[in-house]
């Protein structure tokens, strides 16, 4: 890989991994527009694995908090701890994509054999999800922090991030539309789509890496450390700045951006 096309993807990981407008659409497409071939398995775990190092430092001592308290809620069998209580809602929203991730998985695969139909279906679910995302944040109540989340909330989230492996859709962008419909305010819903990311990243990451294992041929060491780094930089700052700023400037920003990106796509195929 060339380092200037190492740098790009390494940037459009670590900045589109947390923001709602889909890092899956964006490491495809990266490679169409600027004429480079897709990138290599080993180097999508690599970026998936800084982006991972960057949200699990970032939160470092509210997953110590959540898993300190989980443990104790196990022996005590009270969960009335609100760290205990947000530990255990990421993990039950977690169990849909164990449950799915598989069959998406080979979905995902399918439609990375065909360019245009990819490219089709990344300019629908942007522009689709993007409207989605558009009345969720105008209708939402926004009264609740992540906290008040009940288990059911938890599920609803867990189903939608399922669906989220088909690329446009965007992880974070379905499971913060589903915390602004269930009336979490926006830093809130921000805050559990990214500690949720976490457990997510971990596995997709481990079911990339056994498919890594399988595969022949050399690795690009350099290529891979090199992602690693420039994507858990980026990632950390995005997460940061998103965080800091949400509450003011509202999801509109996100959802213009998936309109106008979704439409350059269908222009550019069509």
């Amino acid at each position: 890989m060339e380092t200037l096309q190492i740098l790009l993807l390494s940037f459009v990981q670590g900045i589109t991994e947390f923001l709602p407008i889909s890092s899956s659409g964006h490491l495809i497409l990266a490679p169409l527009l600027f004429g480079y071939e897709l990138q290599s398995l080993a180097f999508d775990v690599a970026v998936h694995l800084g982006t991972l190092a960057a949200v699990m430092i970032y939160f470092r001592q509210e997953i110590v908090r959540m898993a300190l308290a989980v443990i104790d809620s196990m022996g005590t069998r009270r969960f009335d701890d609100p760290n205990a209580r947000l530990g255990w809602m990421i993990l039950i929203a977690t169990i849909p994509v164990v449950l799915l991730g598989l069959p998406l998985k080979s979905l995902l695969e399918w439609l990375r054999e065909d360019e245009a139909l990819v490219a089709l279906v990344i300019a629908g679910t942007t522009i689709g999800f993007g409207l989605l995302l558009w009345w969720a944040d105008w209708s939402g109540k926004r009264s609740r922090d992540e906290y008040a989340l009940g288990w059911r909330d938890a599920l609803i989230i867990g189903l939608l991030q399922a669906i989220a492996i088909v690329p446009g859709i965007s992880r974070s962008g379905i499971t913060i539309t589903a915390g602004l419909m269930l009336g979490l305010t926006r830093r809130a819903t921000s805050r559990f789509s990214f500690l949720l990311a976490i457990p997510t990243i971990l596995m997709a990451g481990a079911l990339e890496t056994l498919d890594l294992l399988k595969a022949e041929g050399p690795t690009d060491w350099t290529a891979l450390l090199l992602g690693a780094f420039v994507s858990f930089v980026v990632a950390y700052l995005t997460i940061h700045f998103f965080l800091k700023f949400i509450e003011r400037i509202s999801m509109l920003p996100f959802v213009l951006y998936r309109f106008l990106l979704g439409g350059v796509i269908l222009f550019l195929v069509l």
